[in-house]
């Protein structure tokens, strides 16, 4: 895998030949913002002081009318709904996506209004910024169950195949540093639980269907009494609370878990309907999500997660595995 600085120079080459796409001039600032499945810029016109966001995304992970798709459901929300989500300026020629032609390889590159506000911060997390994740969640949910999408909709699954099966998106857990052979022991028996419930559970329509699928709170903007929902560029279909294993991505091990957790539940039920089934499997759904962001932290060394939290990663999965598997999948408190 390339490393950060030539993936940064790569995506930043690309950034700079979409801007007259979109009719930006050449000399525009473009400030990195984050590095993760994609590159997202800050870009400044010197002309008129004006800040957008340019998206550009990575190699071989979603094709133009998958794009497409996400960026339907987001004039959906718009529309039909009471969440703020992004609003993307289209080229000059009314595309939505622009591919560049890097070297012989298709990118592509999405423009965005520039959203006012700042994420959470998870250092000072409270229960309250967890009831206000749920109400949105519910929120969310209820749009997807009632939106007649486009027949031309295409998103990619978030099943067992593609999350932790044969044909893992984010590569393989096993093979993350951290994880020898006494991890592997541990979790694979909590692998193995954990697919056996969810094969229980079952992905029924009201239970599985499109979720924003990376719904914490680093992906919400405060701005005031104002939040914004942003990055759907995992959106997909899946288990709609395996929206909760997302929002406490990386601090899946916290103490506070339990509060967060009744607080979230709480905020939820303000919107949406969640059954006593539903509950008693969010603690699988954390830990499915744990062991997809065990494997995705081998393939994305260039992360700012994976630089300030691999190295502890893998021994706090055993932990949540060992307290997973005590409880018979009930419980990771």
């Amino acid at each position: 895998m390339a490393d950060s600085n030539s993936i940064i120079s790569d995506d930043i080459d690309v950034a700079r030949r979409a801007l007259a796409a979109y009719g930006l001039p050449e000399g525009s600032t473009l400030q990195l913002l984050n590095l993760s499945e994609n590159a997202t810029y800050a870009v400044e016109d010197p002309a008129t002081g004006s800040k957008t966001i340019l998206r550009v995304h990575r190699q071989n992970y979603h094709e133009p009318h998958q794009i497409e798709s996400e960026l339907d459901w987001l004039d959906a929300l718009r529309r039909d709904s009471d969440l703020n989500v992004p609003t993307v300026l289209p080229a000059t020629d009314g595309q939505r996506v622009v591919t560049v032609d890097d070297d012989g390889t298709a990118r592509y590159v999405v423009h965005f209004e520039m959203v006012p506000g700042a994420e959470p911060n998870e250092e000072t997390v409270t229960v309250q910024d967890f009831h206000t994740l749920g109400q949105i969640t519910a929120a969310l949910h209820e749009h997807s169950h009632g939106w007649d999408r486009p027949k031309t909709f295409s998103r990619f699954a978030w099943d067992w195949e593609h999350s932790l099966g044969a044909s893992a998106r984010w590569g393989r857990w096993e093979d993350a540093d951290g994880v020898g052979p006494e991890e592997h022991k541990i979790l694979s028996r909590a692998q193995q639980l954990l697919h056996d419930r969810l094969a229980e559970y079952g992905s029924g329509p009201e239970r599985f269907g499109l979720i924003h699928a990376d719904l914490r709170l680093a992906n919400l903007l405060v701005d005031g009494p104002t939040i914004t929902v942003i990055d759907f560029d995992d959106c997909g279909f899946g288990w709609f609370f395996y929206d909760f294993g997302t929002a406490v991505s990386f601090i899946e091990d916290d103490p506070a878990l339990p509060e967060w957790q009744d607080s979230w539940i709480a905020g939820y039920r303000t919107r949406g309907t969640m059954t006593d089934a539903d509950e008693d499997m969010l603690a699988s759904f954390v830990l499915l999500r744990r062991l997809m962001l065990l494997a995705w932290m081998g393939t994305h060394s260039h992360s700012k997660e994976s630089r300030s939290k691999a190295i502890t990663y893998a021994e706090g999965s055993c932990a949540l595995a060992e307290r997973y598997l005590s409880s018979n999948g009930h419980r990771l408190a």
